[in-house]
């Protein structure tokens, strides 16, 4: 498998929808133990994060689907906050966002959809983020299969040890305020500008 690779931004922040009932919501070993679509069951940590808002409203969208709640019936105090997350620089990850590097690691470049216009399958995806892994990268650049559309992203980071986190910033941010935010730099901590303009 000739996988592309390329550098994700470095300023970039990633997002995590987490539940507030979790211990460490930025624990890559949580995915390790279960699985995801880029890592079998018992296989290596990852960590799951979304690329913007609309994909992690999508993430809220699909896991409501059947009950019979709808997402503006949920108040602020909704046990889904938003974390703002960077990573450390320099992290080369497979390409699975363009056709080229789908093609390159064996997937339709229709992906999220196959010929047959359904979702690809995680046991499709699972092998193919392992060899990944196998080869030094640091995870995958995918296109959402939440939304099944080009725009929309989504990130597996596979870390370099079961210790290695991302870097928060800020505190989790409630549900309704980052459901309704326009942008990630609404919900980003302002920083300090005391003593700038000191003489």
């Amino acid at each position: 498998m000739d996988v592309i690779a390329r550098l994700i931004p470095a300023a970039h922040v990633w997002l995590r929808v987490a539940d507030t009932s979790w211990e460490d919501p930025i624990d890559p070993t949580w995915a390790m133990r279960a699985g995801g679509r880029w890592n079998p069951a018992g296989s290596f940590p990852v960590l799951y994060m979304n690329e913007d808002l609309d994909t992690a409203r999508a993430q809220i969208s699909e896991l409501l689907l059947g009950w019979p709640v709808h997402v503006e019936d949920l108040r602020d105090d909704a046990p889904f906050v938003l974390l703002l997350l960077q990573l450390p620089a320099r992290q080369r990850v497979a390409d699975a966002l363009s056709d080229e590097g789908l093609r390159a690691l064996g997937l339709p470049a229709t992906y999220p959809l196959d010929a047959d216009k359904n979702i690809v399958e995680r046991n499709v995806c699972q092998p193919i983020g392992a060899t990944v892994h196998e080869a030094g990268l640091r995870g995958v650049w995918y296109r959402s299969a939440k939304v099944g559309l080009r725009a929309n992203h989504e990130l597996a980071w596979f870390p370099a040890d079961t210790r290695s986190r991302p870097t928060r910033l800020g505190a989790p941010v409630s549900f309704r305020r980052w459901w309704v935010a326009r942008s990630v730099e609404q919900l980003a901590p302002r920083r300090s500008t005391s003593g700038r303009n000191r003489r």
